[in-house]
C-alpha cells in the first residue's frame, strides 16, 4: 500500500478484516481495502505527526493520537472528525477503544494515562504514578481495568472504574514498549527494549 508521504507509525486492521487504518508523520490517517489496497478514506485534521490509531469495536469509527497532543475521533464512512479530546501536555503515543466502544484510552509523554468517554469527549479519569512516558495501553476484555507500559520500566494495571492503580511490575530492565491482556483477561505480555518477553502469570480480576 502506498499512499503516506512520511514514515507509517501505527497500523491496525477493522474487526472484520476487510479495511486497514494507518497513521504517519505525514499528519494524517489513511484508510484502506485491504483486499484491493485502494484508499477508501484520508482523514485530515492533526497538526503533527499521528503515532497511534485504532478501530471502534463495530468498525465504525477510527481514534488517532498525535504528537500536536490530541486524540481524535473519525468517522470510518464519512472521514469526517467526529470528537476531538484535548488534555495530555505533550506526545500522544497510544490510544484504544474500549470493548464497549464507550470510552477511549490515552497514554502520553506526559507521563499519564487518560480515560475519554467516546460520546461527548469529556475526561472520566487520569491516571497518575509512571515516572516517564507511557509507551502503550490497553484495556481488559471486559473494559474494567487499563495496562499501561512506561520508559519507567514498569507494567501498571489500572481500575478504570475509580481510577486507582491496582497492580505494578518492575521486570523489565529497559522501557516498555508494548502491552496487551490476553483474551480472558488474566494475563499481560509485554515486549520490551531489553529483548525479553516478560508474561505475567499473576490473575487481574
Amino acid at each position: 500500500f502506498q499512499g503516506h508521504t512520511s514514515g507509517v507509525t501505527s497500523v491496525a486492521f477493522s474487526p472484520d478484516g476487510t479495511q486497514i487504518v494507518s497513521g504517519s508523520d505525514d499528519n494524517s490517517v489513511q484508510l484502506l481495502n485491504a483486499l484491493t489496497g485502494k484508499q477508501v478514506q484520508e482523514f485530515q485534521g492533526h497538526t503533527s505527526g499521528v503515532t497511534s490509531v485504532a478501530f471502534s469495536p463495530d468498525g465504525t469509527q477510527i481514534v488517532s493520537g498525535s504528537h500536536d497532543k490530541s486524540v481524535r475521533v473519525w468517522n470510518a464512512l464519512t472521514g469526517k472528525q467526529v470528537q476531538e479530546f484535548q488534555g495530555h501536555t505533550s506526545r500522544v503515543t497510544s490510544v484504544a477503544f474500549s470493548p464497549d466502544g464507550t470510552q477511549i484510552v490515552s497514554g502520553s509523554d506526559d507521563n499519564s494515562v487518560q480515560l475519554w468517554n467516546a460520546l461527548t469527549g469529556k475526561q472520566v479519569q487520569k491516571f497518575q504514578g509512571h515516572t516517564s512516558w507511557v509507551d502503550s495501553v490497553a484495556f481488559s476484555p471486559d473494559g474494567t481495568q487499563i495496562v499501561s507500559g512506561s520508559g519507567d520500566k514498569s507494567i501498571r494495571v489500572w481500575n478504570a472504574l475509580i481510577g486507582k492503580q491496582v497492580q505494578e511490575n518492575q521486570g523489565h530492565t529497559s522501557k516498555v514498549a508494548s502491552v496487551a491482556f490476553l483474551s480472558k483477561g488474566t494475563l499481560n505480555g509485554t515486549p520490551s527494549k531489553d529483548l525479553l518477553f516478560q508474561q505475567q502469570s499473576q490473575i487481574i480480576d
